[in-house]
This record gives C-alpha cells, structure tokens and sequence, in this order.
C-alpha cells in the first residue's frame, strides 16, 4: 500500500492524501485547472513555473504522455495534486509512456487520493496562497517552516527561469513574413501557429534589448505567455514601449499582454483566484460573438485603467467576472489577449488573432 501525503495550505488547512510513487517535497502557489483534458499541456506550460496544481478533473494519466503534446521539454509545474492517479494509460500515441514515467524523469513530487473537490472549493473561497505538498509526513513540523519561507507570487519575476538563453528560429526560412518574438515563457503552439499562419520566427532571451530586435528587421514583434508577476520585469516593460513606440505590428498573450498594458501606463493587479480552464467564456466587443477560450493566469489588468486610456479600446472582456480579456492601442497596430488562442487540445474559437496579426503585417 502506498504511503500517506498531504497538502498543507498557508492558512494552516490540512488535506491528506497517499504517494503515487512519485515522493519528496514541493513548494508554491496552489491554484486549480477545471479542464478535462490536455493535462500534459497544463503540466509542461512555463506559465505554470512555481505553482502547486490540482486538477479539478478527477481522472489524471489515463492518456499518457505523447512528445509532440508538450509546450516545453520539461515539467514546468512544482508538483501535482490529484484524486486519482493513473499509473497505467491505454493510448497508442503515448507509445508506452505513461505520466509517471515522464514525473519521474523530472523529479516531480505528484499525490494522489486527495479530496480535491474540497480543496478546490477551499481555493475558491479562500483565494490563492502558497502551499507545500509531501510524502514526508513525519516532518510536518519542520515543513512548516519551509512553507512560510516561500516568496509570494506577487513581485516574483520569473521570465529568467524559463526563457531561452539564447536566439533560435522556428518556421520555413522562405516564409513570407519575419516575426522577432520575446521568450518569456513562450508555449511551442505559439511558434506553430504563427508558422502555420505564414511566419517565421526568431525566438528571443527575456532580457534582449530592442535595439537587437529592431536589428533584426523583423515585420512584427509578438510578446509571450510566462509566469510571475508582471510588475516585477521592469526592462520588460520598456522593450514593450520601444515596440509600441516602433510603429511595427506588435501582439502579446497573457504575460505579454500584461506587459503592453503596463507599457501603455495602465496597472496589473494580482488576483483573489486566477482564470485556469478551457472553458472560459469571452465577449469580441468587435463582433459581439462570444468565444470559448483556454485561459491560465493570475494577475489581470485594472479595467478602470483601460477604459479611461485615451489610446487603449476594450476589445475583449471575460464574460464570468467582467475582467479585461483584450485590448488594443488605437494610434498603433499594437493587440493583445489575455487568453490563449493557440491551446492544444483547444477550444480553437480566437485562432483568428494570428491571422489578424498576419493581416497587420502585410498591411
């Protein structure tokens, strides 16, 4: 019989649960996804760096893990949660790899047996907070301390820990168009999106400075998804300026969103609890239609920011709490999207904002 485990909460809640195998000891921000697929989208999305996750969904690892479904070659998550935990998958595409096998590969702490429909709701209510997770339970004690000695996600700048360190392409070289793109965290769907949509890309560090990304005469400049908390990249923040202030098309999602609002002078805010699912309902303010979209964040921008900006119109707004969903500047061919049009396994509804973004460029 496996051993116990629990999830310690910082307000000093208690769930336990037992080993899937996968033992040792995390810390960080708990927060939940409500999706029922797409897990290992969710685990290997650098937007997920330094955050506890527990699935909403109750079955994890029945699918198994297949190479071309990562967004990145490593686990990006601090450790898994879950009710139950499939050692075993039965889906061909997996070629035999199961999540425990990619886990541990990764050293990645996963529990399993946990009332998460109690925990989730505890979240909920309570708001997001750090957390420690362990199958070491004759330590609780001394964990304890080592959970109140993990930083906040709010002022935590994060882009250094997972972008590229150094430039490479992605695409057809012939390609029509040249995207110069800054990795703060970026998903691999991004780069196949825009490839699909007739673009190459040159993916660079965090910390490039404009002036090598001008050099590169791209046609446009895209901003990435990535964790942490916006606020906290300050040089971020300026090449986003320098790129509004370009005159060449510019498009951010999610933390590249944040960083055009911020650059435009508006402010980001941390969240009482994040947008994480593929169901999250979403008004196009243009067309009036609404879109089912795949979100992950937990910092947003302040509305009263947006609709007071003499330069920045409301585009996009998430239909659950009213909550900025898009944005874009109107004395320049700047957008951005708090959500992600390129989730995989989906929904696909706002695919159409790369190929705006197309149109952009060839205008």
């Amino acid at each position: 019989m496996s051993s116990k485990a629990f999830v310690l909460l910082q307000d000093g809640t208690l769930f336990y649960g037992r080993s899937t195998g996968l033992n040792g000891t995390a810390t960080g921000e708990i927060c939940f996804n409500t999706g029922m697929s797409g897990y290992q989208e969710i685990f290997t999305d650098p937007s997920y760096r330094g955050q506890l996750m527990v699935t909403a969904t109750a079955h994890i690892g029945n699918y198994g893990v297949s190479e071309e479904e990562s967004e990145n070659v490593n686990v990006q998550i601090a450790g898994l949660i879950v009710r139950n935990f499939s050692a075993i998958q039965t889906r061909p595409r997996a070629n035999g790899k199961t999540l425990a096998d990619f886990f541990r590969e990764q050293n990645i702490v996963a529990i399993a047996d946990v009332d998460t429909r109690a925990l989730v709701r505890h979240i909920r209510d309570h708001g997001a907070q750090n957390a420690i997770i362990s199958t070491e339970v004759d330590r609780l004690e001394e964990l304890k301390a080592e959970l109140a000695a993990t930083p906040s996600m709010e002022g935590l700048e994060l882009c250094s820990v997972v972008s590229t360190d150094s430039p490479y392409t992605y695409g057809a070289e012939d390609a029509s168009l040249h995207v110069a793109a800054l990795d703060l965290g970026i998903k691999k769907n991004i780069l196949r999106c825009l490839a699909q949509a007739g673009c190459k890309v040159t993916v660079y560090p965090y910390n490039t400075p404009f002036e090598t990304l001008a050099a590169s005469s791209a046609d446009g400049y895209f901003l990435s998804n990535g964790p942490g908390d916006p606020a906290a990249s300050p040089a971020v923040i300026d090449v986003a300026k320098s790129m509004i202030a370009s005159g060449k098309p510019t498009f951010g999602i999610c933390l590249g969103h944040q960083m055009i609002a911020l650059a435009s002078g508006m402010k980001t805010y941390k969240m009482y609890n994040g947008h994480r699912g593929i169901n999250h309902p979403v008004k196009n303010l243009k067309t009036g239609k609404g879109e089912i979209t795949s979100q992950n964040h937990g910092f947003a921008v302040v509305m009263e920011d947006v609709e007071k900006h003499p330069s920045v119109e409301l585009t996009h707004v998430h239909l659950n709490d009213g909550t900025v969903a898009g944005i874009r500047r109107t004395d320049a061919p700047v957008f951005s999207v708090q959500y992600h049009p390129e989730a995989s396994p989906g929904p696909h509804d706002s695919r159409y904002l790369f190929d705006d973004f197309v149109s952009l460029m060839n205008a």
